[in-house]
């Protein structure tokens, strides 16, 4: 159909470095790859051609990113260790080589991130945003801040004693508090003591100010007032700190109620042991030595930070009142073709097949799509998939809807979605209550597809409807995440999704599909298989090539292939947002393959899978990136692109991605090496910025 130009496009000169291909260097270690992402991350906080609150953001995700590695992933490791498992990674290093390596890495990281707050608070300074300390306050500042923290603080605060009638309180998972050592103002009495800091206090206090804006940090507004809350004491020596907890969740597949199981786990979360603490570095010891003891936890759990703890709360300062210090607004644009049928969803449908990119495209298509399917009389069941929404969600209001107005509604709601699992028990419970027949998917299996398929009585019988997308079924998320979806009515596919959804409810567990590929039993085969099919190509001189864009690419077996593929000459093109176990261009192992990454405005998040197929191209989309949970432990979904317009669309934004002429990092064998200019020193198009001017230019 289409041979692409990545074919014809030189690649860089493999290297030849000291790594033997038969041994586990082969792989980059999965950890590192992940911080090497989030040193990503931090440098768009660094980066001069981004609006400054919007470095700042970048720097709190950064630090959110961090926090979160070290609760899920880095707890895993540790326990593992603990446990004396010494079972190396594909990448030939055990639990605890894992650890050290990490440790390392993160602290230079945490260092950073502190060195990249300071050069930011200066620029915000002189952009009339203030971060102040309490030696800035004036006379006004102080009245303010008095009656503030009598109305709004003290009334939420626990001052504690700690002695042997008021032991050390249980601190949650994320929770910052203040410790003390207070000594009474006649000199007769000492005591420590500690003050938690509810994360329903904002972090900053805005402070009055006629022009620019000021801000306080919550910690500096509590040491103002410890004598309201210990009378008679002052402050001899004080630190602050966060605890960072194991945040995993240990729960039995075979409970006989999941909900109920995940609401008992939920409870356990908060409770899980210390792996990481982050304290001031002016501690006096005593306190440092006191809260090490109370939180059991070692020399190697402690990291002191010179600067701001909780550089995540940072993100409380990206101002809306400061447009000109943020990205441009940005609309995105209705499709044509909706336009065109007066916003009827099924009518557009109907005419062909629709893809939509989004943001650049509004997610409200989908949402609009689902909630005229509640309202339409003519319709008569809905199937959905959610594994993560907003709060206030559209979708599930017409799902509820939908239901209420006696139509047929299935969900599949993934309570284990991470960080997710009590809102999604939430809407379980609401959907439940409304009549909506609620399944959880598969028995040990996550539900991770993004599918929506609607059943409409037409005057020709029964028609089916279907969406299928990369990303997840959240319109508030949407507006910032890079994805991509699927509007169809195609028979062949809707049955596909029909076969799918019996099977996610407990029926037809060995379906067969179509334009389909299915984790876990046919996506990892099937894939693997269009490898092989190229590597057959390039050896019959066929044309050859492949090219992905994904989010993780770890999976041994899927790394193995596409390195044996590079040795037979096929090219190969990756867009890696996030991790990435391949090692690029090296002499005899991979010198066939280039891997790019993209970060900017929004979230690179959509899946993208081109193969050459000896010039009668393939292109799938879908949920799953190539790592074992989604092969193996997921129910995912890929769906094979059929209209050559929506292949053109496909392979441009891979061509852009993968360009000489696109600002983005560029994977080394060992390194990550970010490109913004040209050999001229000429600045290189951005990607995103690309796709924001072509829709502001489309037709309203």
């Amino acid at each position: 159909m289409m041979q692409a130009n990545f074919l014809e496009s030189p690649f860089p000169v493999a290297q030849v470095l000291d790594i033997d291909p038969s041994t586990p260097a082969r792989y980059v270690n999965r950890e590192l790859s992940w911080l090497s992402f989030n040193w990503r991350v931090l440098e768009e906080a660094e980066n001069l051609r981004v609006p400054l609150l919007e470095r700042l953001r970048f720097l709190s995700i950064s630090a959110t990113n961090l926090d979160e590695f070290y609760t899920v992933r880095v707890a895993g490791l540790r326990e593992l260790a603990l446990a004396g498992n010494v079972t190396p990674s594909i990448d030939g290093l055990t639990p605890a080589e894992q650890l050290v390596l990490i440790n390392a890495n993160a602290r230079e990281l945490m260092h950073r991130q502190q060195s990249v707050f300071n050069a930011l608070n200066l620029a915000l300074s002189d952009a009339d945003i203030h971060i102040l300390t309490r030696k800035g306050l004036d006379k006004a500042d102080l009245e303010f801040l008095d009656e503030f923290f009598l109305d709004q603080v003290f009334p939420v605060l626990s001052p504690l004693a700690i002695d042997p009638a008021h032991p050390f309180p249980f601190l949650p998972n994320e929770g910052f508090a203040l410790a003390l050592q207070l000594e009474k103002i006649d000199g007769k009495r000492s005591m420590r003591a500690l003050l938690p800091v509810p994360a329903q206090i904002a972090r900053f206090v805005r402070l009055p100010s006629e022009t620019g804006h000021r801000f306080l940090p919550l910690e500096e507004l509590l040491l103002l007032h410890v004598g309201r809350l210990f009378p008679g004491f002052e402050v001899k020596g004080n630190c602050a700190f966060k605890v960072l907890r194991d945040s995993d969740l240990e729960l039995e597949d075979e409970a006989e109620d999941l909900v109920r199981e995940f609401e008992v786990a939920l409870k356990r979360r908060r409770r899980g042991e210390v792996v990481r603490l982050k304290l001031s570095d002016n501690a006096p010891k005593s306190l440092k030595s006191m809260i090490m003891s109370e939180l059991h936890v070692t020399d190697d759990a402690v990291v002191e930070v010179d600067g701001l703890i909780g550089v995540s709360d940072l993100g409380e300062l990206v101002l809306d009142e400061r447009p000109d210090l943020l990205w441009p607004p940005f609309t995105p644009r209705v499709p044509e073709r909706v336009q065109d049928f007066d916003g009827d969803m099924f009518a557009a449908i109907r005419q062909k097949d629709m893809l939509l990119h989004h943001p650049y495209e509004t997610f409200d298509m989908v949402v609009r799509f689902l909630a005229q399917a509640a309202m339409d009389p003519d319709v008569v069941a809905i199937k959905q998939t959610l594994y993560r929404t907003s709060g206030d969600s559209p979708i599930i209001e017409a799902l509820i809807e939908a239901a209420e107005a006696g139509k047929q509604v299935l969900a599949v709601i993934e309570i284990r979605a991470r960080f997710d699992e009590q809102a999604n028990v939430r809407w379980a419970r609401k959907l439940e209550a409304a009549g909506v027949h609620v399944v959880y998917g598969l028995m040990g299996l996550k539900t991770h597809a993004k599918l929506s398929l609607v059943v409409r009585d037409e005057a020709q019988g029964l028609r089916l409807y279907c969406h299928i997308g990369t990303g997840n079924y959240n319109p508030k998320t949407a507006r910032f995440y890079e994805d991509l979806g699927i509007l169809s009515a195609d028979t062949v596919l809707t049955e596909d999704l029909t076969k799918l959804f019996n099977q996610l409810s407990g029926f037809a567990p060995h379906s067969t599909y179509s334009r389909l590929l299915v984790a876990p039993r046919t996506l990892r085969t099937g894939l693997l298989e269009k490898i092989e099919n190229e590597i057959v190509n390039a050896k019959a001189g066929k044309p050859a090539g492949i090219q992905m864009k994904l989010n993780s690419l770890l999976d041994e077996e899927f790394v193995e292939a596409l390195y044996a593929a590079s040795n037979a000459g096929v090219k190969v093109d990756l867009v890696v947002r996030g991790i990435c176990a391949i090692r690029p261009g090296i002499a005899g192992l991979s010198e066939n393959i280039r891997v790019r990454s993209i970060l900017g405005r929004f979230l690179e998040h959509s899946r993208i899978y081109h193969f050459v197929n000896g010039g009668d191209d393939e292109y799938w989309i879908g949920s799953s990136d190539l790592m074992h949970r989604n092969l193996d432990r997921r129910v995912e979904s890929l769906v094979r692109i059929e209209r050559p317009a929506h292949k053109s669309s496909l392979q441009e934004l891979i061509d852009l991605s993968i360009s000489d002429e696109t600002a983005s990092w560029h994977q080394e064998a060992d390194s990550w090496k970010r490109v913004t200019s040209d050999k001229s020193g000429e600045p290189l198009q951005d990607l995103q910025g690309i796709y924001v001017k072509r829709y502001r230019k489309a037709r309203p």
